[in-house]
């Protein structure tokens, strides 16, 4: 079955979700797997550019561009948190 978002076929459901909120999920987030500083270093340089652009696109009047800014603001402040849980999980936290 194709599934299609916005008159553009999705490959697979990261894609789709991709499509159908119109942010990369993890630019914002980062990846569940690791990345090296470098890699992360360069993902959030993008990610401070995308949402400075969305900011821009809010402040003139594009509502659905504000509403990404949002959530996409709101992702960048959850990671340290579900990465910080895992850590305690795996032991390797300050209560460990």
């Amino acid at each position: 079955m194709r599934t299609f978002v916005a008159g553009q076929e999705a490959a697979d459901k990261n894609e789709f979700v991709e499509l159908a909120l119109g942010i990369d999920v993890d630019l914002f987030r980062g990846p569940l797997e690791k990345e090296t500083t470098e890699e992360r270093r360069a993902r959030r340089d993008v990610a401070r550019e995308v949402l400075r652009d969305l900011r821009e696109s809010a402040d003139a009047g594009d509502e659905v561009a504000g509403w990404d800014a949002l959530y996409a603001d709101a992702l960048t402040r959850t990671v340290p948190f579900v990465r910080a849980a895992r850590a305690q999980w795996a032991g390797t936290g300050a209560a460990a």
